[in-house]
């Protein structure tokens, strides 16, 4: 086990539930996180209560789910603040980036089951690892991302994931796509549920019929009508 800065690249960015982001934060990485992930695409679910990030590799057969991440509704703003920065500073390094090509669909997209039914999920990555903090890192093909759980008394990697600098784009947009879609949905849920006067909380708790659990969209800002919920996904 080490402690060690940002993965790839001398440019990043880090952020944490705890503060503005900070380009110093360091974090210590275990031996079995240190190796990271390759992905090729991701799924965005938006749950009551966090977001999980499923970071698909879908090279060869069978596509699986190489890593899940769970992030507070809190957290993900400030994370996709860093990614636009880290973006920023890796264009204005390296050039502008085009986001990857998507493949051309034929026929209706599938549901979110059916997306499912074709990813192998580990039994070690069904859980997923929580992650309230992020340092990012980039070189000139790639992007590193060390999801971090912050708590005293030592930051730490709850896992790694490299992307091809082209897919980062792409994977910004999705996450932008669920914050705006789960905000408009509270914000609609506490419409509803305003309290009289001098009664209650203004925002109404948290409940399987305020933010209810959903799978992921068969595309960024498109809502499946029967998965109860918003997400995303791309690759």
């Amino acid at each position: 086990m080490t402690d060690q800065p940002l993965p790839p690249g001398d440019e990043g960015e880090g952020s944490s539930a705890d503060g503005p982001p900070s380009p110093h934060l360091r974090a210590r990485v275990p031996d079995h996180v240190a190796g990271g992930h390759f992905s090729t695409g991701a799924i965005v679910i938006t749950g009551p209560n966090e977001f999980v990030l499923d970071f698909l590799q879908t090279v060869g057969r069978p596509h699986r789910v190489a890593a899940r991440v769970v992030m507070p509704h809190v957290v993900m703003p400030q994370f996709i603040q860093a990614l636009r920065t880290n973006l920023d500073l890796y264009q204005g390094r390296f050039g502008a980036l085009q986001s990857s090509p998507q493949p051309e669909g034929e026929g209706k997209r599938p549901t979110p089951q059916e997306i499912y039914d074709d990813l192998k999920m580990p039994d070690e990555v069904l859980s997923g690892v929580y992650a309230n903090g992020v340092m990012i890192g980039h070189g000139p093909n790639e992007f590193g991302l060390d999801f971090l759980t912050s708590f005293f008394p030592q930051s730490a990697v709850s896992t790694r994931v490299f992307l091809a600098a082209g897919q980062v784009p792409r994977l910004l947009e999705s996450l932008e796509n669920a914050v705006k879609q789960w905000q408009q949905r509270r914000d609609a849920a506490a419409g509803e549920n305003t309290p009289p006067p001098d009664e209650g909380d203004d925002f109404p708790t948290d409940g399987p019929d305020a933010f209810p659990d959903s799978g992921p969209d068969s595309g960024p800002g498109d809502e499946d009508p029967n998965s109860g919920g918003e997400g995303g996904t791309w690759g």
